[in-house]
């Protein structure tokens, strides 16, 4: 039976996705597996700078010292979903908040601890330098790193030296990078709450061959900052991203955005 190029493209794209879903915002599934589930250890220190002095400065935005316990979403949790869906003055107002912090962070180091799907956990360290550009170094054993150069993102596991590159522009990722973004103009939000402790911002995105995906960023409902994000895969499957020990006022070395074609080629398949 003769397919359809486009059926093709989609199987191909699913095939990877189902392979690094799940690592970070372009998926969500291939730190869950039993060789790269971890438990969360000792806590550590912020991330030191290429000169081996540690993060930290009056920019230093999370006080946490510990790893924090992601808040999972309820997975049966149901979304407005209508791109008719109007917001009161207060919602756009909570709204703007977050568009402005946003559009305000040029960079920002810290460590992360990430749930997938299934409940296992990988923590570690990230970087980024906007516009466009992050990188992601997972704690062993995990052999992943990610990092986005500003208009590629590459998904490297160092132990295959292989990676799976993607367009920036058609990750979630790109929300948190734009150098100045605004919500409601800019992106597809389809709720926005408040409680005690946490502005809840969710974003949809519909792709043809793909399906759709959501992006929930949650922030601190007194300090405004990143606190964590859930990326939600057109399978409905569900991976969350809290940060901590965040600095925005570190320099960062540009040499760590770069991607490396040269050692590690593309993932089989």
């Amino acid at each position: 039976m003769i397919r359809h190029p486009d059926i093709r493209y989609a199987a191909t794209i699913a095939a990877r996705s189902a392979r690094v879903a799940g690592v970070l915002l372009v998926t969500a599934a291939m730190v869950t597996t039993a060789s790269f589930a971890q438990t969360v250890p000792v806590p550590k220190p912020a991330p030191k700078g290429r000169d081996g002095a540690p993060a930290g400065g009056p920019a230093v935005t999370g006080a946490t010292q510990t790893p924090p316990n992601p808040v999972i979403p309820d997975p049966r949790r149901n979304v407005p979903s209508s791109i008719f869906q109007t917001f009161d003055a207060n919602q756009k107002a909570q709204a703007a908040k977050v568009s402005a912090y946003l559009s305000s962070l040029q960079t920002l180091v810290g460590n992360f601890v990430q749930v997938g799907p299934d409940g296992s956990k990988t923590q570690g360290d990230f970087y980024i330098q906007k516009p466009g550009k992050v990188r992601f170094e997972y704690d062993a054993p995990s052999p992943i790193d990610i990092v986005a150069d500003g208009s590629s993102l590459v998904v490297r596991d160092r132990k295959l030296a292989t990676q799976d590159v993607y367009p920036l522009s058609q990750t979630p990722l790109r929300f948190l990078l734009s150098d100045r973004i605004d919500l409601m103009k800019d992106t597809n939000v389809v709720s926005v709450s408040a409680d005690d402790v946490y502005v809840s911002v969710t974003i949809e995105e519909k792709q043809a061959l793909v399906g759709t995906s959501r992006l929930l960023l949650m922030f601190g409902a007194k300090d405004g900052q990143l606190k964590q994000w859930t990326v939600t895969d057109p399978q409905g499957y569900d991976t969350t991203i809290a940060v901590y020990n965040l600095d925005s006022s570190k320099k960062l070395d540009p040499g760590m955005f770069k991607i490396d074609f040269t050692n590690y080629g593309p993932s089989p398949g």
